[in-house]
């Protein structure tokens, strides 16, 4: 059985890291990854008051934190989930930005209304689980 990796890109997301104490990214064994919730905030830790542009920038936290794994990026997610403080203004700009960013992938999910999130400001925040491509489970015998 393979170790359990821990990883955590430098950055903002180190210190959410360091103020939670959890990880950005959780290397399960055999190709398996979480990542931890993620959301529209830049380098700085701001948030942008745009809904597209704080959408696309979760999207691309997402990404970072799973080529910082090892992962190839949001092409190797299977599984979304999504909270929204308001769903009505965010689903529509998430949907689209989904589709702009991972065309040939329709990953399965869940989309949860929330009262708030962790940051003043956040709108949206995604986690997902992703599997590396190029790694195969062992084959079972019969």
């Amino acid at each position: 059985m393979s170790s359990i990796i821990y990883t955590t890109p430098p950055g903002f997301t180190q210190t959410l890291s360091d103020a939670v104490h959890y990880s950005q990214a959780v290397d399960l064994g055999n190709g398996h990854f979480k990542v931890s919730g993620q959301g529209g905030w830049n380098s700085d830790g701001e948030i942008s008051t745009d809904i597209n542009k704080e959408t696309e920038q979760t999207i691309q936290n997402v990404d970072d934190v799973l080529k910082a794994a090892g992962l190839r990026g949001r092409e190797d997610v299977y599984y979304i989930r999504s909270y929204h403080t308001d769903i009505d203004a965010t689903l529509s700009p998430l949907a689209e930005a989904l589709k702009k960013r991972i065309p040939n992938n329709r990953p399965g999910g869940v989309v949860l209304g929330v009262a708030k999130l962790a940051l003043p400001g956040m709108r949206l925040e995604i986690e997902v689980d992703a599997r590396n491509k190029n790694s195969r489970e062992p084959s079972a015998k019969i």
